[in-house]
C-alpha cells in the first residue's frame, strides 16, 4: 500500500521529485495531457454553452492505466503538474479520469524542484482553481473555433494543408506589415562630417562630430553642403570652447522572464526559443549529474513576473558579498516593476543553488544547457548586484564657426557588468573615453573626413524582436511565444534567412485574406483585448462561456460571408534552379511537415521530391560524395553525405578539410569552455589543436 501518490508531468521531474521526498511517495508522470479536444471533429457543442468534448489522447491508454493502478493503491493522491493554467488544467483532467472531487486538497504547486519547497508544498495542498481551469479551457476552445472554421476555407481557397490561429495569425500580420514597411521605405540621404582629433598632452585619437553652427543644429543634407562645412572647418582651428561632465548611474536588468529568456538566448547564444524552451524544461524538470543525483537547477520557466523570493535574494546577497566583496551589494536590495499585463503568478526564472555554479557543471551537462544554465545563473547575480557608474562627459569644439561634439564614458565602478551585461538586437556604437580636455584648448587636426549616408527602413523582425514585439503589444502568454514561432514556420507563412524572419508569398496571401475576412482575428489590439479577457477568466470576474458567446457570433457569420465571397486563389510555386533528375523538369518549393524541401511540378505525373541541402563545402570520408548540414527533428544540427541513405555517414561536429597530422584521419570543429578548436575525429587518437600560445601535451608530443 502506498501512503501517498504523486503525479507529475514528466519522467525526468518525476525522478528530481522523487529523490527529495522519501520512501511514503511514490511519483509517477503523466506524460503531459491525458485528455483533449478530438483531432478529427470540432469537439466543441456550440448549441449548449460551448461544452468541449474530451478524449483520451492516442497513446496515453496504457499511462492512465498505470496510473489507476497506482492509484488504487494509494492512501492519498496529489496532483503536481505545473504552476500554471496548462498545469492545472492537467490536474483537473487526471482528477476527472481518477474519479477525484476537484474541490478536496489534492492539488500542489511549486515555482522550484528544491527538497525545502516540496516538502513545504506536500504539506499544504489545495483545491484545484476551477478558474485556472477556465481560462485554460477558453483559449483552448477559441483556438479550436478559429483554427477548425478557418483552416477549410484556406485549404478550398487557397491550397490544402494551411492552418489559421489566433496568435499565430496576428505574428504572421506583425511580420508582414513590417515587410511591407521595408518595401514600401524610401531612403533619404544624409551625411556626416567626422573630425579625427589629437590633444597635445594625449596620444591617443578621438571623434568628433559636426553638429552645426555656432551651436545651433544643421542636418546636412547634400554633397555640396558636406563639402562647404569641410573645407570651412579646415581653414580654422579646433578649439574646445565647453566641457560638460555629468555622473551616471546604469541599473541592472531584472531577473530573467520567458521572454527576456528567449530574447538572450536568441542574441548571446544563437539559440532558436524552441530549442531554448527545450533546453530550460530540461534544466527545470532536473537531470542526473554527477555526484548529485538527479537535480533540478532552475526555477519555473513559463512566467512574465520580475519577481524574486525573499529567501533566494537573501542567499544572492550573501554570494556576491563573498565572491565579489562589499562594494558589489547595493545598500537596499534590488526590487523590480514587471509589466503593466504581467500575471505575476510565479517568480522570475532563476538558479535554484546558488552554490552549483556554472563551471562546477561545465563538463557534468551538455553544451546547450552549460550555456542556458550560465546565462540564467549570471542574469540573476547581476540583477542583485550594486549599479555600475561612469562619468559621462560632452566637449563643444568649434572651427571656424562650425560646431562640433565629442562624447565619452569613463567606467568610475563596474557594479552589476562585471558578471553580465544585456545583448542588443541591433550592433551599436561602442562607448569611448575621451582624453581629458581643457577649454579654451587647440587640438590638432588629423582627419577631417565627410561621409555620405542614407536612411533605413526598419529592421526585419529577428526571433528575439518578436518575442519582444508580442508581449509589448500583449499577444499570447509566456507559454505561447516558442510554437506561435514555430508554428509560422513549419506552416511556410515565414521562412528564417540567417537570425531574420522573412515572410513568404503564401504568408502575405494569407494574412491579407485574413485582413479583408477576418479583421477582428489579425488585429492587434482585438488579440490583446482577448488575453485581457481571459485573465477576467482566471480573476473569477467573467464566465468562460460568456467570453466564448461573445467572440462567437460576430466570427460565425465572417466565416459564412467568406465561403461566399472569396475567389479561389491561384498560388504560383517559387521555381527552384534544381532539374529534376526524373523529368528533367525545374523542380518548385513546397512546405510540408518538417520544412522546405523540393518537389517535381508535374506531380502527379512525377512523385520525384528533394531534401534542400546546405553543403559545407566538405567531401565525404566514406564516398567522397558532398557533405551536407542537417537537423534532427529537435533542432539539433548534425552533418551527413548528400547520398544518404546510401551512404551512411553522419557527424555532429562538423567535419573539417583537413586530416590529422597524428593519424590520418579527418579533423572535425568542436566548441567548448573557451570557444572553438580542431579535434581527430576518432576520439581513440586524441589529437587536438587550439588556436592558442598554450599548446596541450598532445599537441607537442606530436610536434
Amino acid at each position: 500500500m502506498i501512503d501517498t501518490l504523486v503525479i507529475v508531468e514528466s519522467p525526468a521531474k518525476a525522478k528530481t521529485i522523487g529523490k527529495y521526498l522519501g520512501s511514503k511517495y511514490k511519483v509517477i508522470a503523466s506524460n503531459g495531457h491525458v485528455r483533449d479536444l478530438p483531432k478529427s471533429q470540432l469537439g466543441v457543442d456550440i448549441e449548449n454553452g460551448f461544452k468541449p468534448k474530451y478524449i483520451t489522447l492516442r497513446g496515453r491508454g496504457e499511462v492512465l492505466e498505470k496510473i489507476r493502478k497506482e492509484a488504487k493503491q494509494a492512501k492519498h493522491i496529489l496532483l503536481a503538474t505545473d504552476p500554471d493554467r496548462e498545469g492545472e488544467a492537467i490536474s483537473w483532467h487526471l482528477a476527472h479520469v481518477l474519479k477525484l472531487d476537484p474541490n478536496s486538497e489534492c492539488r500542489v504547486v511549486f515555482n522550484e524542484i528544491t527538497k525545502s519547497v516540496l516538502k513545504s508544498s506536500i504539506k499544504n495542498p489545495r483545491a484545484i482553481n476551477g478558474n485556472l481551469v477556465d481560462a485554460q479551457q477558453a483559449r483552448r476552445v477559441l483556438d479550436r473555433l478559429v483554427g477548425y472554421k478557418i483552416s477549410p476555407l484556406l485549404w478550398a481557397k487557397v491550397r490544402k494543408g494551411l492552418s489559421a490561429g489566433r496568435v499565430q495569425s496576428v505574428a504572421t500580420r506583425i511580420i508582414c506589415d513590417r515587410e511591407r514597411e521595408i518595401m514600401e521605405f524610401i531612403p533619404e540621404e544624409y551625411w556626416s562630417i567626422i573630425a579625427k582629433l589629437r590633444s597635445s598632452h594625449s596620444r591617443r585619437t578621438f571623434s568628433a562630430k559636426f553638429y552645426g553652427y555656432n551651436g545651433e543644429k544643421v542636418d546636412v543634407r547634400c554633397e555640396q553642403d558636406a563639402k562647404a562645412i569641410t573645407m570651412r572647418s579646415a581653414e580654422g582651428q579646433f578649439i574646445v570652447t565647453d566641457i560638460k561632465k555629468a555622473d551616471k548611474v546604469r541599473h541592472a536588468s531584472p531577473p530573467f522572464t520567458t521572454s527576456s529568456m528567449l530574447q538572450e538566448a536568441s542574441r548571446k547564444i544563437g539559440m532558436t526559443p524552441k530549442i531554448t524552451m527545450s533546453v530550460a524544461q530540461q534544466l527545470y524538470e532536473g537531470m542526473e549529474i554527477a555526484g548529485y543525483g538527479s537535480t533540478s537547477l532552475i526555477s519555473y520557466i513559463r512566467t512574465d513576473s520580475v519577481r524574486v523570493s525573499a529567501e533566494a535574494q537573501s542567499a544572492a546577497l550573501d554570494y556576491i558579498k563573498a565572491e565579489y566583496g562589499e562594494l558589489y551589494v547595493p545598500a537596499r536590495p534590488n526590487v523590480y516593476r514587471g509589466r503593466n499585463n504581467a500575471q505575476d503568478a510565479h517568480e522570475a526564472i532563476r538558479p535554484t543553488n546558488l552554490l552549483l555554479s556554472p563551471e562546477m557543471l561545465r563538463d557534468k551537462i551538455s553544451s546547450s544547457q552549460y550555456k542556458l544554465y550560465k546565462l540564467i545563473y549570471d542574469r540573476f547575480i547581476a540583477s542583485q548586484m550594486s549599479d555600475a557608474r561612469y562619468i559621462a562627459t560632452a566637449a563643444e569644439i568649434d572651427s571656424n564657426g562650425c560646431s562640433y561634439r565629442a562624447t565619452g564614458i569613463k567606467t568610475v565602478f563596474d557594479g552589476f557588468t562585471r558578471v553580465y551585461m544585456e545583448g542588443k538586437d541591433e550592433t551599436e556604437d561602442k562607448e569611448t573615453e575621451l582624453p581629458e580636455l581643457n577649454v579654451g584648448e587647440v587640438l590638432q587636426l588629423i582627419e577631417l573626413k565627410p561621409e555620405q549616408h542614407f536612411t533605413q527602413p526598419p529592421a526585419r523582425y529577428t526571433e528575439a524582436s518578436l518575442v519582444r514585439a508580442l508581449e509589448e503589444k500583449g499577444i499570447g502568454r509566456p507559454s505561447t511565444y516558442s510554437p506561435t514561432i514555430s508554428t509560422i514556420i513549419d506552416r511556410g507563412y515565414v521562412r528564417r534567412e540567417k537570425k531574420h524572419l522573412i515572410p513568404t508569398d503564401l504568408g502575405f496571401i494569407v494574412t491579407q485574406l485574413m485582413k479583408d475576412n477576418f479583421s477582428d482575428i489579425v488585429d492587434v489590439s482585438f488579440t490583446a483585448d482577448m488575453e485581457r479577457r481571459l485573465d477576467d477568466v482566471e480573476n473569477g470576474s467573467t464566465q468562460w462561456s460568456t467570453v466564448i458567446a461573445d467572440f462567437y457570433q460576430p466570427f460565425e457569420q465572417s466565416v459564412e460571408a467568406a465561403f461566399k465571397n472569396v475567389e479561389k486563389i491561384k498560388l504560383e510555386d517559387e521555381v527552384s534552379n534544381v532539374i529534376c533528375d526524373k523529368c528533367g523538369a525545374m523542380m518548385v518549393y513546397k512546405v510540408g511537415k518538417y520544412g522546405r524541401f523540393l518537389a517535381c511540378p508535374r506531380y502527379p505525373e512525377c512523385t520525384n521530391t528533394k531534401r534542400i541541402l546546405e553543403f559545407i563545402n566538405v567531401k565525404c570520408p566514406l564516398c567522397g560524395a558532398e557533405l551536407v548540414k542537417c537537423h534532427s527533428r529537435k533542432g539539433r544540427a548534425f552533418y551527413g553525405c548528400e547520398r544518404h541513405p546510401e551512404c551512411s555517414f553522419m557527424s555532429w561536429d562538423k567535419p573539417l578539410n583537413e586530416k590529422c597530422p597524428k593519424c590520418g584521419k579527418f579533423m572535425v570543429q568542436k566548441v567548448g569552455k573557451f570557444g572553438s578548436y580542431k579535434a581527430c575525429s576518432d576520439k581513440e587518437c586524441g589529437y587536438v589543436f587550439r588556436p592558442t600560445s598554450k599548446r596541450s601535451e598532445k599537441e607537442k608530443s606530436i610536434e
